[in-house]
């Protein structure tokens, strides 16, 4: 009897665990395989056979969510070092973010950011030289950022960790600003990953055209900006109204970085994508 007992306290304090864990990952684990679906969407076939060793049998939607869920392993770098490539703190003199090009990032040791981040995973793709082991790590961790780059509060304010610190309810519910956008304003939708990716999805070609006219640190201005404006809360008590506001920033967001990320793995993959419709525009001195 002891021995079950032991066993379902051991069994509920692991789903405990597990929820506690859910609840605090960025975009939500829905959030980032909407992004994964609709960015698998607009691979180009060269682009999906040279994925093919990367992703182990896997999809993008299931590996979006990886950089979150290894955070709970006990490594140093896991433990210590790895929250800091999620997120930016906005410069406190301009909303622009900025990457020096003249060094090429390749040791994660120095990754600062999420900016620092991105580059590091393309960088490392890039390169013939990194291991197939670094560039799974890499691709992993590159479609997990991409999606994180376009949540307002991964570019938000140092003093309220991104809005974590901002308390709020949710028809009734205690969770914080940070959490809102992360989860609750997707989830509120009541739609499998799946479903939101076809329902949001686009293969309009002057859209994509104008999201592919891009680059991560306008990804990051862009949510920074949007950031600055969604902290000016009239209320902390969130329901139909602010639904009704904000929900259509959401989906953008999501179609954004769902296609943004297509592009640029068709950059980084397929010679032949075409700029600004197949692939991403980049910065000229990592091309």
């Amino acid at each position: 009897m002891l021995s079950k007992i032991v066993n379902g306290t051991s069994y509920f304090l692991a789903i405990t665990l597990l929820l506690i864990t859910n609840n605090a990952l960025a975009w939500g684990q829905n959030g980032h395989r909407i992004i994964g679906q609709i960015a698998e969407n607009h691979l180009t076939e060269q682009t999906r056979l040279a994925l093919t060793p990367l992703l182990e049998n896997q999809s993008l939607p299931q590996i979006s969510t990886w950089a979150d869920e290894m955070r709970s392993d006990p490594s140093e770098f896991w433990q210590k070092k790895s929250s800091r490539w999620h997120y930016i703190n906005a410069p406190s003199n301009s909303n622009h973010f900025t990457h020096d090009h003249s060094h090429t990032l390749l040791n994660k040791e120095n990754v600062k950011n999420i900016l620092d981040g991105m580059y590091f995973a393309i960088n490392t793709l890039k390169d013939d030289k990194s291991s197939l082991e670094a560039k799974r790590f890499s691709l992993r961790f590159l479609v997990h950022l991409v999606g994180d780059s376009h949540q307002p509060f991964h570019a938000g304010r140092k003093e309220d960790r991104g809005g974590n610190k901002i308390k709020v309810t949710f028809f009734g519910q205690n969770t914080n600003l940070h959490s809102l956008w992360d989860t609750k304003l997707i989830e509120n939708e009541n739609l499998s990953f799946t479903e939101f990716a076809q329902f949001i999805d686009s293969n309009n070609a002057e859209i994509i055209s104008e999201y592919l006219a891009s680059s991560p640190e306008q990804w990051l201005t862009e949510s920074h900006n949007f950031a600055s404006e969604l902290y000016k809360l009239k209320s902390d008590e969130i329901g139909y109204s602010y639904i009704y506001q904000n929900t259509p920033i959401i989906k953008m967001r999501l179609q954004q970085a769902g296609i943004r990320l297509a592009g640029l793995l068709n950059n980084l993959f397929d010679n032949t994508a075409k700029p600004l419709e197949k692939a991403l525009k980049m910065p000229a001195n990592i091309n």
